[in-house]
């Protein structure tokens, strides 16, 4: 009788226990989908300032990320150029005068190309043509997607060959944030040779950023981090427990200019060292004491553009 009620409590235990595994892993297939698929750009971003109804809702469905748009155009004059890729990607190119090379720029998680416009007229100023770039999911490039800078990696690669295809030689690379981890990636797998690379905040582990994300909102990072990465990889088709920058870092030797705000609460400084430890050729760590995870102009415009015209000029006063 005692073993009958024993198997009983057991089957109830191991019946509740399933029914929790499915629904935990219904909710963080929602939330891995709406973290990589943006929503239609009409539909309001998820405030923080919603009903009790609409915070249980999020809970279960996710946070809604409105596509990208582009918010801003060229003041100066400027090209489209379309650069097939693994999806149609839709640039801007503004040409500088007597210029000296050309600097590709790449944007961060949930930005877009005129989110970079401030810091490519710095680039202009210094004689360097830009090109601006959306990648997949933003802005007027195709998709609805984003693989936090996996196959956004063949986007840098496929935007660096066109600009090379145009005879031009001096190529430098900048990107923040996401950018940055798609330009790191692009180097390690496709072996691709710019000049140098300027690359802001990039994460160290796809599992850090995401448990980072997490810990902004106070909830607990297990098991839903792991969770979350696995059906988001497998949602968009790769292995995003391999997705690690701290192993890209390994095999850059270009110069590197790697920029980081003190303040930042989605990357550690932690994944910042050991980012520039593995980094193989020249390079150069600068920190900005009161930036976090932001654009670095807002409170260090004059610095940074010290920092940038002293690495690519390092004999010019």
């Amino acid at each position: 009788m005692q073993n009958k009620r024993r198997r009983k409590i057991w089957k109830k235990f191991l019946c509740t226990f399933i029914i929790l595994f499915i629904l935990l892993n219904c909710i963080t297939y929602l939330h891995a989908y709406r973290f990589t698929h943006f929503s239609d750009p009409s539909e309001p971003r998820t405030s923080e300032h919603i009903s009790t109804f609409e915070k249980i809702k999020t809970l279960f469905t996710g946070v809604k990320n409105p596509r990208p748009e582009n918010r801003f155009r060229p003041s100066r004059p400027y090209q489209i150029i379309k650069i097939q890729s693994n999806k149609l990607l839709d640039c801007w190119l503004i040409n500088a005068d007597s210029a000296k090379g050309t600097v590709l720029l790449f944007h961060g998680y949930g930005g877009e190309k005129s989110s970079m416009l401030d810091k490519a007229e710095e680039f202009r100023k210094m004689n360097f043509n830009v090109l601006l770039v959306d990648f997949m999911g933003a802005g007027r490039s195709e998709g609805a997607q984003t693989t936090i800078g996996f196959k956004e990696a063949e986007e840098v690669k496929d935007c660096f060959a066109y600009i090379q295809k145009q005879g031009e030689k001096n190529i430098h690379l900048f990107g923040t944030s996401m950018g940055a981890v798609a330009i790191m990636k692009a180097i390690s797998d496709y072996n691709i040779r710019p000049k140098s690379i300027m690359i802001e905040c990039p994460f160290g582990t796809m599992y850090q950023t995401v448990c980072a994300r997490f810990k902004l909102v106070n909830a607990p990072t297990f098991p839903m981090a792991g969770m979350l990465m696995f059906w988001g990889g497998l949602q968009n088709g790769f292995w995003a427990f391999s997705h690690n920058p701290i192993d890209y870092a390994k095999n850059i030797s270009c110069p590197t200019l790697l920029l980081y705000g003190e303040k930042d609460n989605r990357v550690s400084r932690e994944e910042i060292d050991t980012i520039f430890a593995n980094l193989k050729g020249q390079k150069k760590l600068v920190t900005y004491p009161l930036a976090g995870h932001e654009n670095y102009l807002n409170k260090y415009k004059n610095q940074w553009v010290s920092d940038i015209k002293c690495f690519l000029s390092p004999n010019q006063p």
